[in-house]
């Protein structure tokens, strides 16, 4: 699971470029990140890939008046609307973004090259047709961060009670781990300009959960010995990640969805 999706900075961006909140060169920057370049394929009225300053601009023109994340997963199309096509290339990538008002989808394809510590990253945003429909399991942002606190609470009884993060030097590591790319995020901005402070703060419990779910993925089966220890662990981590997800399009999204009480 990204911790900050290529398709969460987009929309984020893309969206205080549509409020009026940044300039275009301070979006395709924030937008483009640690990456080389970013541009976009397939945009009505371009024949070659453009790119980013040239497309948002032309994505308002064309009536997108709100950008939306989608963070789809096999069997969870979170946050997709369809067509199939679009479905499968976003699902194939594990997210998209969506055009409110354009019927306009956005998928990326990412091209590395170079060794390991100097690696060039090129992004390629496909642009395709989507159907123009309320969007598949996204929650709101109060139900997202009810669903993040019930989540984090079950599983860390289930995986406490397994002893899942087991003991010895691979242990450690994965926690130091955890705590580096933590500390490198601190003080770092989550959202773009003109989000509620509700959503940055869903967003940063969301993108660490997620980040705890892939190390404790990655570090084996920590103290789980037995076969039913293991599906234990698994079914624990399982809806932490996905009530993670969940979390993420609702943080993205809130400034297009969200409506004042």
């Amino acid at each position: 699971m990204l911790s900050e999706p290529r398709a969460g900075r987009l929309a984020a961006w893309g969206n205080a470029l549509i409020a009026h909140m940044v300039s275009p060169d301070d979006a395709a920057v924030a937008i483009v990140g640690d990456d080389a370049v970013h541009r976009v394929e397939g945009l009505p009225g371009e024949d070659a890939p453009v790119g980013l300053t040239l497309a948002l601009g032309r994505l308002r023109a064309l009536g997108a008046s709100g950008l939306r994340v989608a963070l789809p997963a096999p069997g969870h199309p979170l946050g997709l609307s369809g067509p199939p096509e679009f479905n499968a290339r976003a699902l194939e990538a594990e997210e998209a973004v969506i055009c409110e008002g354009a019927a306009l989808g956005l998928v990326p394809e990412v091209y590395k090259a170079g060794p390991e510590g100097d690696v060039h990253v090129e992004v390629v945003w496909h642009c395709l047709p989507v159907r123009e429909a309320p969007p598949a399991d996204v929650p709101s942002l109060g139900e997202a961060e009810r669903e993040l606190a019930e989540a984090l609470r079950d599983a860390t009884e289930v995986l406490t009670r397994l002893d899942v993060a087991g003991s010895g030097p691979v242990a450690e590591a994965a926690v130091a781990a955890y705590r580096a790319r933590a500390e490198r995020s601190s003080g770092r901005e989550v959202l773009a300009p003109g989000y509620p402070p509700r959503a940055v703060r869903v967003l940063e419990l969301a993108q660490r959960v997620g980040m705890l779910v892939s190390l404790a993925s990655e570090n084996g089966h920590g103290g789980a010995v037995s076969a039913s220890e293991m599906a234990a662990r698994g079914d624990a981590l399982r809806p932490v990640e996905r009530v993670a997800r969940r979390a993420q399009v609702a943080a993205y999204n809130s400034v297009v969805v969200e409506r004042p009480e």
